[in-house]
């Protein structure tokens, strides 16, 4: 598919399409698009993250952000999935120092240190160690009062709160905050029984963050039946599983949360956007609820995956 002509084609929608989102977006059709929800990449570490710097993830959200200003309708929304960064690698965060006393794998203190150095007060702390029978960095552990388990040269890590950022990138484009559901995953499914050596909750939730270009919108009722409405539909907090086995995509959401987001936020017959479609699951749905649906993604394989799977091939 060329990616400059698709504003001039009448079968525009009911496509993948491979390529880069900010120049697949300049292609569309302008006040085209009734919904457009999506799962950015959340800078966190996955694989197809690898060649892309903080400042590269910003550059990314905002323009393809900026670049929903012209395809949705007038009244249409955006609706973004995205979880805050939790570690955040910041030079000026300071390490944080902890001392967890249920949980400590040596029995030497501080006081046993100093106690020893006293006596040796040239001994470094290879040394000390080895009088103690202890590991050195157990040593510097107790001597700077710091928990390094994050390794000794890697910087301190803060939360990054993205939906703040989402909101203001949003905002910038013409496009408000219209809503948020969160939606409650299972705590830890890999692990029930794992919990953090800090006071850090286990990470359960992820934002739902709804923008709404202005304009009239159309509310319908009959887009859930009164049971729906009641168990989901006007409730904030959603509580969806996660997706157990990322064997198609290492950041599958559920299809669960596809449904629920379509079939409240775009009428039947609407046009439904993912700019970041990945294996598909937006679409499917889209194709299953009855819209019609557009998909962007960078990576043919995951296009390719997209493509049989919303059309059942």
């Amino acid at each position: 598919m060329p990616q400059n002509k698709l504003r001039n084609q009448q079968s525009w929608c009911n496509r993948i399409i491979t390529g880069d989102a900010r120049t697949i977006l300049k292609t569309l059709p302008r006040n085209k698009i009734d919904l457009s929800f999506w799962s950015p990449p959340y800078y966190v570490g996955k694989s197809y993250e690898d060649d892309m710097s903080f400042e590269d993830w910003e550059e990314l959200m905002n323009d393809v952000i900026a670049l929903h200003t012209d395809v949705l309708k007038p009244g249409g929304f955006m609706v973004v999935n995205i979880g805050d960064i939790l570690c955040f690698a910041d030079p000026n965060m300071p390490r944080i120092q902890a001392d967890s006393i249920t949980r400590k794998k040596s029995p030497v203190t501080k006081k046993d240190i100093l106690k020893i150095k006293k006596s040796n007060p040239n001994a470094n702390r290879h040394e000390l160690a080895k009088i103690l029978g202890c590991s050195e960095q157990t040593i510097q552990r107790r001597l700077e009062d710091n928990n390094v388990r994050g390794g000794k040269s890697s910087v301190g890590t803060k939360v990054q709160m993205t939906g703040a950022m989402v909101w203001r990138w949003a905002e910038s484009a013409g496009l408000y905050l219209y809503d948020k559901r969160i939606w409650h995953k299972d705590p830890a499914w890999m692990n029930s029984r794992w919990h953090p050596i800090s006071y850090k909750a286990i990470d359960e939730y992820e934002n739902i963050l709804v923008f709404w270009k202005p304009g009239i919108t159309t509310y319908d009722r009959g887009r859930l039946t009164e049971k729906e409405w009641s168990e989901w539909g006007s409730r904030g907090v959603w509580h969806i599983a996660s997706v157990r086995r990322n064997q198609r995509h290492e950041a599958e959401f559920p299809e669960e949360l596809a449904r629920r987001v379509i079939r409240i936020f775009s009428p039947r017959g609407g046009v439904v956007l993912d700019p970041f479609v990945g294996t598909g699951t937006t679409t499917y749905i889209a194709r299953n609820e009855g819209r019609k649906w557009i998909g962007i993604d960078k990576s043919k394989r995951c296009a390719t995956l997209a493509e049989r799977r919303t059309n059942g091939t």
